[in-house]
């Protein structure tokens, strides 16, 4: 695994799981995995489209949870690398409930951010790197990250 210094808009985090490397896969590239430990506490997650190889689209919701009325999130984007049980790299980047791209919050053009998945092997565990390129390490994006890899781990831990 090759790790080169985080560009300074990157969230990087690094874990090791005592679970096989497919299945680490599994969680990144089965949508019935990947929906049950994606996003923050207390979302709920939709995989609409799941096109796991070169090319192929993604396009996944978040329930927000509200007081008055649930509230959406979509994300969509495309896997541009698929190395299976190495490495897996997509796009992302807001969109409507149909995977059209949304402006920013100025009314400018969506922001486009890179998601890298690395897999290794390492005394018998599986070690994990996701490096998200293009949001801050102190955003609220990095804090759904973390929330997810709690969960991811005790998804595993259940596995």
């Amino acid at each position: 695994m090759d790790r080169k210094a985080a560009p300074p808009d990157a969230v990087v985090i690094e874990r090791s799981f005592d679970a096989p490397i497919e299945l680490i896969w599994q969680m990144w590239t089965v949508p019935e995995h990947f929906t049950e430990w994606y996003g923050p506490d207390g979302v709920t997650v939709v995989a609409r489209e799941m096109d796991v190889r070169v090319g192929g689209r993604r396009l996944i919701g978040m329930e927000m949870p509200s007081p008055d009325a649930p509230r959406w999130m979509w994300f969509a984007g495309e896997f541009i690398v698929v190395v299976d049980n190495e490495q897996l790299v997509y796009t992302d980047f807001h969109s409507d409930e149909a995977g059209t791209p949304l402006a920013d919050s100025a009314g400018g053009d969506p922001q486009v951010t890179e998601v890298r998945i690395e897999l290794a092997e390492v005394a018998g565990q599986t070690r994990m790197v996701m490096t998200h390129t293009g949001i801050a390490s102190d955003s609220p994006g990095a804090a759904g990250w973390a929330m997810a890899f709690a969960k991811l781990a005790d998804r595993i831990a259940q596995t």
